[in-house]
């Protein structure tokens, strides 16, 4: 099992009020929450889980079923497939949402 939790998150600068009210016009029930005053998070979780990886897999390395920040080896997976996974949601989020999910630690 490997978490995607720590190996992604929103690129957090958290979004300014302005840029958030942009985003959510387009998609209303984006989940958020504040985050300090005139800046708000969006969760990578929920990103995650609308554009439909939740519970899905790719290879032998899926995304996990009740959680969508657990990124999941199905057996025999390598670290390259699971960082191809990782990879390939990024790209689907950054489609769906215009939002850069990016690596927390660095990779190598």
């Amino acid at each position: 099992t490997m978490y995607l939790e720590s190996l992604m998150t929103i690129s957090f600068k958290p979004w300014k009020v302005y840029e958030f009210t942009r985003l959510q016009q387009s998609h209303p029930t984006l989940a958020h929450y504040t985050a300090q005053p005139g800046h708000v998070k969006i969760p990578a979780g929920w990103l995650i889980e609308q554009t439909g990886w939740k519970g899905k897999h790719l290879g032998r390395a899926g995304v996990h079923a009740q959680h969508a920040l657990v990124l999941v080896n199905l057996g025999g997976a390598s670290g390259a497939e699971i960082l191809a996974l990782a990879e390939t949601i990024q790209r689907a989020v950054r489609d769906q949402f215009s939002i850069a999910l990016e690596p927390e630690p660095v990779i190598i």
